[in-house]
């Protein structure tokens, strides 16, 4: 009943100052809907990077040729062709942790077809390269092993090429001129939008490799491995395992360094969701100061309300209330003002990460964690905060109140 009775003079002490204890509160307000936003949108920034790492292939590994000298300058990695398509076949057969296996040479080209024509990326591969990327065919039918290894003059188009040189027709059955070779329609991918990179990754054509290889690029063209492993686990082992056939393949010594680089999709998902766990523990912990300004904003107010009720709190005094009663009246004023402050956080950082999210630009993700512990640390500011101003009141003199003007 005590408890009922000092939380019932608090709360009609707030009521009575009602835009004095809402200004008290927007410190509070502003740092529990800083830290919701500012977390939402980092986590919203990591699950957009994973998504889009994903697609590239999740359980993907990819093989890249060695690097070359020319005059003292490395031309970097993929400049030398130290892969071979034998190389491809070594790892299908051999391999017990992969999935899928394809090589895979890229070029640029323009696409003609009937009077239109459309610079694009030429990538030539065997069928398993779209269970690599985890791409399908939206429509028609994608090619045979053997064709891919025959060289058939066949290509599946990207979903921004058949666009561009086809419009709404369907263009199955058609032919397009790639560079100065003909192919023949036989299908079209299912669409995957823009990279994170800004990259169309539908402004593609693929065809078998045999039919690329030496006649859109030149014979010797270096050329890389794409991996799919079958258990995510089990990553490490497969990156482990490749190298170790693709060293015996290339009879590479145990003193001889790799002549080829392999990375994993994994290694490049850790280390871009690291980066944004990082900034988002950054602007986290930016926004959670404002709840120490808030908090101290809370105690000024306080102290400036123990002024004000100096004579009020030497009345309580005289008729029998305990010190430990204004102390604890004034510590619940302090919990009211940082409970309702933390409310009105909650739903204005709820609110302004749907507007981010409406406005297209960002994906956000609030975290319940972040949620819980801004509130909690809110709260806990509140009453740190709030213990000054009420043991002040607590402590003061019942005579020298009541003579307060």
């Amino acid at each position: 009943m005590k408890l009922r009775r000092l939380l019932k003079a608090a709360l009609g002490s707030i009521g009575r100052n009602r835009l004095r204890s809402l200004l008290t509160a927007l410190g509070i307000v502003i740092g529990v809907a800083a830290v919701i936003v500012m977390v939402a949108l980092g986590r919203g920034a990591q699950l957009r990077i994973e998504r889009e790492i994903s697609a590239l292939g999740r359980n993907m590994l990819t093989v890249f040729s060695g690097a070359s000298m020319f005059g003292g300058v490395s031309r970097g990695v993929g400049s030398m062709p130290t892969l071979t398509l034998a190389d491809a076949d070594r790892l299908r057969e051999d391999a017990t942790l992969l999935a899928y296996v394809s090589p895979s040479v890229r070029t640029g080209a323009q696409a003609v077809a009937g009077g239109t024509n459309w610079p694009t990326s030429v990538y030539g591969v065997m069928p398993d390269y779209l269970d690599v990327r985890e791409w399908k065919v939206a429509e028609g039918e994608t090619f045979s092993d053997r064709e891919g290894r025959a060289g058939a003059k066949v290509a599946l188009l990207g979903a921004t090429v058949a666009r561009e040189l086809f419009g709404e027709s369907s263009p199955i059955g058609e032919r397009v001129r790639i560079g100065s070779v003909p192919f023949r329609v036989i299908g079209v991918l299912s669409t995957k939008g823009v990279s994170g990179f800004g990259a169309d990754q539908d402004d593609v054509v693929i065809a078998p490799i045999g039919a690329v290889l030496g006649r859109l690029t030149r014979p010797n063209a270096p050329i890389q491995l794409n991996l799919s492993v079958a258990a995510f686990d089990r990553m490490k082992d497969a990156e482990a395992e490749a190298r170790e056939i693709l060293r015996l393949s290339h009879r590479l010594g145990e003193a001889e360094e790799d002549d080829f680089t392999i990375r994993s999709q994994a290694d490049l998902t850790s280390a871009a969701t690291a980066t944004t766990e990082t900034l988002t523990l950054l602007l986290g912990g930016v926004a959670a100061v404002s709840l120490l300004v808030g908090g101290i904003g809370i105690m000024n107010i306080m102290l400036v309300s123990v002024t004000e009720r100096t004579r009020e709190i030497g009345i309580r005094l005289a008729v029998g209330a305990r010190g430990r009663d204004i102390l604890l009246q004034f510590l619940l004023e302090a919990l009211a003002l940082t409970v309702g402050g933390a409310l009105l956080g909650i739903l204005l950082g709820l609110g302004a990460a749907r507007l981010f999210e409406l406005g297209g630009r960002f994906q956000t993700a609030p975290e319940p964690g972040s949620i819980l512990i801004a509130t909690v640390v809110a709260v806990a500011t509140g009453l740190l905060f709030g213990i000054a101003p009420a043991r002040r009141a607590a402590n003061l003199d019942p005579i020298e109140a009541l003579r307060h003007e």
